[in-house]
């Protein structure tokens, strides 16, 4: 089956469906125009189910098939933007200072809607039904998470579940994924080395905590260089420090924030367990002290083997041989539908967005060309996984 022709026919449509939540961007789990967005265009559409509030704000669609008793499975796109300022200059440009679509997520949502909720409710060719998920918070606030464990999947007996993001290193009308771990999981932590501060001119009757913070920065990069088997992956990075206020005084401490990602449950034990033994084991050994704060975030996306060998054929169907990738490396980006792959087996996959700007970059904008290939994506993989 390639690119249906009805899909090529809603693109414009679609398309301005996407340029409008493109100018209204909400944060986290505070999509409360979007929400409502979705869930007139669900009810609109004749879906058999909409329901509002699930994990604080997300919304499911239900569309049953007109071919008799079946499972359920679920479709997911992500709502929330970026605390990103835009500088995209394109004409439908977030009119939000601040905020705005740097991830996609505009262009997820209005795929679903184009090919769960519009296309698969006149259509019913499955039996069954699809639940069309339209999640808050993938940006941090792990709106996954919180629609898991508000009893989505029961409410809704859902039996497997898929989800889709763009990657604007990839050509539009192509697509990629893999079994196993596909992003990584991502942890985040705080360092506070205390020293004495006193006068620059006479650091020797100080411990300064700077010159000890430069250290713990290279010393935790053994993790990876040295710690961890080479054929494993694993990224460690202080993305921030702060200290100081003059430049004649030695402060009194010093702040590292950073993050660690991981592909298996091994590594990231390993890196949690190791990362404050060194950070504590350097401070001490120039006499200052250290603080290590360590938070779990997303854990690894795992696509489930059968899931993602369907999800294989459908690309195939859709954009031929030749423009699927089924066993592409991970990305150690991370992604909080994993919460819903570790409730239900399901697949993650990516489909190309073009020469554009890259994710979380305030000139990025969604790339509509890419519409055609979503929706048919969505419509096919709906009817196969549910085929009367």
């Amino acid at each position: 089956m390639p690119i249906l022709n009805r899909a090529n026919e809603m693109q414009d449509e679609v398309a301005g469906w996407r340029r409008h939540l493109h100018q209204t961007p909400e944060l986290l789990f505070d999509v409360y125009e979007t929400s409502d967005f979705v869930a007139e265009k669900l009810r609109s559409f004749g879906c058999d189910v909409v329901k509002t509030g699930i994990g604080r704000t997300g919304v499911v669609g239900l569309i049953k098939g007109a071919c008799g008793d079946g499972p359920v499975i679920g479709l997911r796109a992500d709502m929330d933007a970026l605390p990103i300022h835009e500088i995209s200059g394109k004409p439908w440009t977030s009119q939000t200072p601040g905020k705005k679509h740097a991830c996609g997520h505009d262009g997820h949502t209005a795929m679903l809607l184009g090919a769960a909720a519009r296309y698969l409710t006149e259509t019913r060719n499955f039996r069954g039904a699809v639940a069309v998920i339209f999640q808050p918070a993938e940006e941090g606030g792990a709106g996954g998470d919180e629609m898991v464990k508000d009893g989505m999947m029961e409410t809704f007996a859902i039996r497997e579940v898929c989800g889709m993001h763009n990657r604007p290193d990839l050509p539009i009308g192509q697509f990629t994924t893999r079994t196993g771990p596909v992003m990584a999981a991502a942890d985040h932590f705080e360092i506070v080395v205390h020293g004495r501060g006193g006068h620059a001119a006479r650091p020797n009757s100080t411990i300064d905590p700077v010159i000890i913070a430069a250290q713990i920065i290279t010393g935790l990069q053994l993790i990876a260089s040295r710690e961890t088997d080479p054929l494993e992956s694993v990224v460690v990075t202080v993305a921030s420090m702060h200290a100081g206020t003059a430049n004649n005084i030695i402060p009194e401490s010093a702040t590292l924030t950073g993050t660690v990602r991981t592909l298996s449950s091994d590594v990231r034990d390993r890196a949690e367990k190791r990362l404050p033994e060194i950070v504590t084991g350097i401070a001490s050994t120039f006499g200052a002290r250290a603080e290590v704060h360590y938070h779990r975030g997303y854990p690894v996306t795992v696509n489930h083997a059968d899931p993602t060998e369907r999800a294989v054929a459908i690309m195939r169907q859709v954009a031929g041989d030749n423009a699927v990738e089924p066993d592409v490396p991970p990305v150690m980006g991370a992604e909080d539908f994993s919460y819903m792959l570790q409730a239900r087996p399901g697949a993650f996959v990516f489909i190309g967005n073009g020469a554009t700007a890259d994710l979380h970059n305030g000139a990025y904008d969604f790339n509509d060309e890419a519409i055609p290939f979503g929706v048919s994506y969505w419509v096919s993989l709906a009817e196969t996984t549910l085929a009367a």
